[in-house]
């Protein structure tokens, strides 16, 4: 039986082994990887799985769902990481090449768990340890954090020809380019009646 062509949703339950650091005791995280329109081959499992170990050392017990998905040219790459304190962690970052995406997405939850790491190790020197405590009972959500990355290349062109290349790109609200005019960098954007479009110059 062929594959569903619109969504190609493969789920790997992965057990990956423990940083060699950790104290005593077989604790694995588990991974869900889902394929969106993208087949989830042997290679980008495997890839996940060996990234994924950054992520697992911080933690006695969580739980991460991947998804990867295509979009127009871009390869986008979404983590979750669920730990057993009830702490979420996010990323989602677009790239050309879906290896890149997912590299970025590590080093941001890495970025966001060490500053909770700091967060809490401040709290126990000052002694609030217990309100800590308290509050890790409920889940605590990522805010005021950056989450998503995305990497356009700017061309130079003119405002209207920005226009049209926008309107390729359905998913997009702006676009980035050079102004041949002006050789400054402007952004085109599209406004809230869903017809026009803003042009956003620097000022001179």
């Amino acid at each position: 039986m062929q594959k569903n062509k619109i969504t190609d949703i493969i789920t790997n339950i992965i057990k990956i082994k423990l940083d060699n650091k950790k104290e005593k005791g077989a604790i694995f995280m588990k991974i869900k990887i889902t394929g969106k329109e993208l087949k989830i081959t042997e290679a980008i499992n495997d890839y996940v799985e060996k990234k994924m170990d950054r992520i697992d050392r911080y933690f006695e017990d969580a739980e991460a769902e991947v998804t990867l998905r295509t979009e127009k040219n871009e390869q986008i790459a979404e983590i979750s990481v669920v730990t057993a304190s009830g702490e979420k962690y996010r990323a989602v970052t677009e790239d050309k090449d879906m290896y890149a995406s997912i590299d970025k997405d590590i080093d941001i939850l890495e970025g966001q768990i060490r500053k909770t790491k700091t967060k809490k190790e401040k709290m126990m020197r000052d002694g609030s340890l217990k309100t800590m405590e308290v509050k890790n009972t409920k889940s605590e959500e990522i805010a005021n954090e950056i989450i998503k990355t995305s990497y356009y290349d700017i061309k130079p062109m003119l405002p209207e020809d920005a226009v049209l290349k926008l309107q390729e790109k359905p998913t997009h609200n702006f676009l980035a380019f050079i102004n041949v005019e002006t050789g400054k960098v402007n952004v085109v954007h599209k406004l809230k009646d869903g017809k026009n479009y803003g042009l956003v110059e620097p000022e001179a």
